[in-house]
């Protein structure tokens, strides 16, 4: 190569070291000068994947006590019964006032209210109980499964002043069965019945069957005659 650049002339050495520079600066501009920050992304992508690993061990440390947190909630939550226990609405407003002492004075008709998912009962009941004995009605029937809540509340004392006299809306929300699925519709195929066949009238006599003919053996006697050739008269 230093022969060869040396046996050049001056003009054509230096359009070869031309031609050679600018092929170094096309090729850096095609192949190193993109890639300039590559390293400060690669920078980027080591911090956010170690971020990402220390709030994977945060989360990690934490599971057990989110589990216990999760279990806790589970047994807290309230579940939401069919509407078949819609009957057990009145039984067990009667059963919790007598385990807290309230007695019930007056009830009116139940009302329902429905929507797509879930049937609301409504009661409305009058009671006398004491402070104490109210309260402790009010949080048991909110504390059971049954979905009870107290949606108006009037309090009033009653003549000697030693009760209460409540005037108490109560609502239940219970969950709606799903409507049933249309029923399939039949097959066009199976849609078409069969035509009935025609009766068959007794009285009238069925229809003679033709004879088949016996097939009876050519002889010398019944052989058809051979058909006579014809003949020019004379005129």
């Amino acid at each position: 190569m230093k022969k060869y650049f040396a046996q050049l002339r001056p003009l054509e050495r230096r359009l070869a070291v031309g031609v050679l520079v600018v092929v170094i600066v096309v090729l850096n501009a095609w192949k190193v000068w993109p890639h300039f920050a590559d390293w400060g992304n690669l920078h980027h992508r080591l911090d956010d994947a170690r971020t990402k690993l220390k709030l994977y061990d945060t989360a990690r440390t934490q599971l057990p006590a989110l589990e216990a947190q999760m279990k806790k909630f589970e047994r807290q939550g309230q579940f939401v019964p069919p509407d078949d226990q819609a009957m057990n609405f009145m039984r067990t407003i009667q059963s919790q006032a007598a385990k807290s002492g309230v007695a019930i004075n007056r009830t009116a008709r139940q009302t329902t209210q429905t929507n797509e998912f879930f049937i609301e009962q409504i009661q409305n009941i009058s009671v006398t109980a004491t402070d104490e004995q109210l309260v402790d009605f009010l949080y048991e029937l909110g504390s059971e499964d049954s979905m009870i809540r107290v949606r108006d509340l009037e309090l009033q004392p009653d003549s000697p002043r030693q009760h209460l006299t409540a005037n108490i809306r109560l609502v239940a929300s219970y969950q709606k069965k799903p409507a049933p699925l249309p029923a399939a519709s039949a097959s066009p195929a199976a849609a078409k019945t069969t035509p009935a066949a025609k009766p068959v009238d007794a009285a009238k006599p069925p229809a003679a069957q033709p004879t088949p003919l016996k097939s009876v053996p050519l002889t010398r006697t019944n052989r058809p005659s051979a058909a006579k050739p014809l003949t020019k008269t004379a005129r």
